[in-house]
């Protein structure tokens, strides 16, 4: 895809996903990267400098009105989430929000009413669904109606967010923040909509251990998600049909087995996924393409608030 004309982008934070988003919208043919906004000036003046980025606002606001962009990518730390979208929703942008939609499920529901009300256009940042392996076992799928099993594998530690310095009110949401990336696969992979989620394995967050739960789409698609809290595990996703079966492990690789065979056929993944981010590059070709009128896979903010609910019910 190559934009007819120019697409102004804005971005929203200074961190390390700030840079990743940055580097993938400016290789996109037709886009300029216009603006910038953080709460530290003097990061947003440094990526400013380093990518010749023309405006280093001091408020959102400012931002819109001096950069003049038509879309904006949002990365900021979960504390501050809700503020920024309230800010950022009063202007006619399309936007881009990182993941996780809010702290919690109650602060992404909120989002998204607010959203609605405004009338905007805000998609969820889910990149795994854009990186070249999820793409890969998703065009296979696609052209087999067998019923699938979906078996997700996390695994989490609520210590070492402690350790690396999160605010106490993320690492008490650390699911929301951290396993959204293992969850959404459930809903990227199931078809149809999630008819029950059964619990073998409560979240006990005095002791976290083990999380199990079994997920039902109406499809007749099953998944199982499986989190370990304070132990060595993988992430990973595999994805089973009679016919074949699909591996994410890493999450970055997919391979293939079918049916009669023990051979894993590995798929290697493209050269977008290995120069920048996985899924930011492809992720932000869908968004251009999106303000252009175009349809794409991009997840809408919807999308994003169901993987929130998932998280919830899987962890309630």
């Amino acid at each position: 895809m190559k934009a007819a004309a120019e697409h102004r982008v804005a971005i929203i934070g200074t961190g390390a996903m700030a840079r990743e988003h940055i580097k993938a919208f400016r290789d996109v043919p037709g886009v300029s990267v216009c603006g910038i906004y953080g709460r530290t000036r003097h990061k947003a003046e440094a990526l400013a400098a380093e990518f010749g980025i023309g405006v280093v606002a001091d408020s959102i606001e400012e931002l819109y009105r001096a950069a003049e962009p038509d879309l904006v990518q949002v990365s900021v730390y979960e504390t501050g989430i809700k503020s920024v979208l309230d800010q950022a929703l009063a202007f006619p942008w399309r936007i881009l929000m990182e993941k996780p939609i809010g702290l919690d499920h109650a602060e992404a529901i909120d989002i998204l009413r607010q959203a609605k009300s405004a009338g905007r256009h805000v998609y969820a940042g889910l990149n795994r669904r854009a990186m070249s392996s999820t793409v890969a076992a998703l065009s296979d799928l696609a052209q087999n109606p067998e019923p699938r099993f979906i078996h997700v594998q996390d695994q989490q530690s609520l210590e070492v967010a402690r350790t690396i310095g999160h605010a106490p009110e993320v690492v008490a949401n650390w699911m929301y923040a951290n396993s959204i990336h293992l969850v959404d696969y459930l809903l990227a992979f199931g078809r149809g909509e999630v008819t029950g989620v059964d619990v073998v394995h409560r979240w006990n967050a005095d002791d976290p251990a083990l999380v199990l739960a079994k997920v039902s789409f109406s499809s007749g698609d099953i998944g199982l998600y499986e989190a370990l809290w304070a132990a060595p595990g993988p992430w990973s996703c595999t994805i089973s049909t009679r016919s074949r079966r699909w591996e994410l492990k890493p999450l970055e690789r997919a391979s293939f087995q079918d049916a009669g065979t023990r051979k894993l056929v590995p798929v290697e993944p493209d050269d977008w996924d290995q120069n920048f981010k996985p899924g930011f590059r492809r992720q932000a070709e869908w968004m251009i393409a999106e303000a252009a009128g175009q349809s794409t896979p991009l997840p809408s903010l919807e999308s994003g608030v169901k993987a929130m609910q998932l998280v919830r019910d899987i962890y309630r």
